[in-house]
């Protein structure tokens, strides 16, 4: 019993730092909590239903295409909701109330376009198919699912601290305006961090629409406060730290769930969130201080 929780933990807390990413990605970029972001990981699922459903694409195409809409659709996302303010130099609490804003209107215009109800998958969209070893089982589904996640995880890492891009990235979060002395085009970097946060988010919709098999408009507020969870227990900013809190939110859910009421999953998760924020106000690998410009 107990090792098949760890499994079931281990896939679900691979989704939820791919989620988490995104969020820490734009936040160590720009400072700024993106409050729109579950509303692109549910776009995402969406677009995948309709790639499977309507265009009958198989799954390992639709999970591509999901993600570059949802990236796209986070480029169009900074472009409204975000960069006008920027070039304003307006507070943070005004680019938190325009994600807000703009998450309420993808939300409406996905209740219009798909419905209030629940969307599914197709049941042979993806092979049922058990490995079992010893007391412990595992589906095909989960298996690739947290397979995919960990790759994409692995590349995001690479990308970060491996190339030109990810230079500029972590030049503009240390200060914009040395990076644009340096020739480094500052909104180009944004545009590219928006694109990245928003697949991110688009190929977590999927796999979590996959292995639930349940989508709806309303599905990103739940992921919304896991996410916020997870990036403020590894430090906000932090993908290692985003990599940590998505484990740490799964296992904490996934037990208690087991062994002691589905009532306090969400209970136990923010008690557990606010016993970190005592022993470590900045995050479990958060730093102390964040130099921005």
């Amino acid at each position: 019993m107990f090792w098949q929780q760890v499994v079931n933990a281990i896939w679900l807390g691979a989704v939820y730092s791919l989620f988490a990413l995104g969020y820490t990605l734009v936040f160590g970029v720009l400072g700024i909590l993106n409050l729109a972001h579950p509303s692109l990981y549910m776009w995402g699922a969406f677009i995948g239903l309709v790639c499977v459903n309507s265009l009958h694409l198989p799954i390992w195409l639709a999970l591509p295409l999901a993600m570059l809409f949802s990236g796209l659709l986070g480029i169009l996302l900074d472009w409204v909701a975000f960069r006008p303010l920027r070039a304003r130099n307006a507070p943070h609490l005004a680019t938190l109330i325009s994600s807000i804003g703009a998450s309420i209107v993808m939300i409406n215009v996905a209740q219009g376009v798909f419905g209030a109800q629940v969307s599914r998958f197709p049941f042979d969209v993806f092979p049922i198919k058990v490995f079992s070893l010893g007391p412990v089982s595992i589906t095909l589904l989960q298996l690739i699912i947290f397979g995919l996640s960990l790759g994409l995880l692995v590349f995001l890492r690479w990308l970060i601290m491996g190339t030109r891009l990810g230079q500029a990235m972590r030049a503009v979060a240390y200060n914009p305006v040395t990076a644009a002395r340096l020739g480094i085009q500052v909104d180009r970097v944004i545009l590219q961090t928006f694109f990245i946060a928003g697949a991110l988010a688009g190929a977590a919709g999927v796999l979590l629409g996959l292995a639930f098999n349940s989508i709806s408009p309303f599905m990103g507020g739940p992921m919304n406060l896991k996410g916020l969870t997870v990036i403020i227990l590894g430090g906000l900013g932090n993908i290692e730290g985003a990599v940590l809190g998505g484990f740490i939110l799964a296992f904490s859910e996934v037990m208690s769930v087991a062994y002691l009421s589905s009532d306090l999953r969400d209970a136990v998760s923010f008690v557990l969130l606010f016993i970190v924020l005592l022993v470590r106000p900045n995050g479990l690998l958060g730093r102390s201080t964040v130099k921005r410009a």
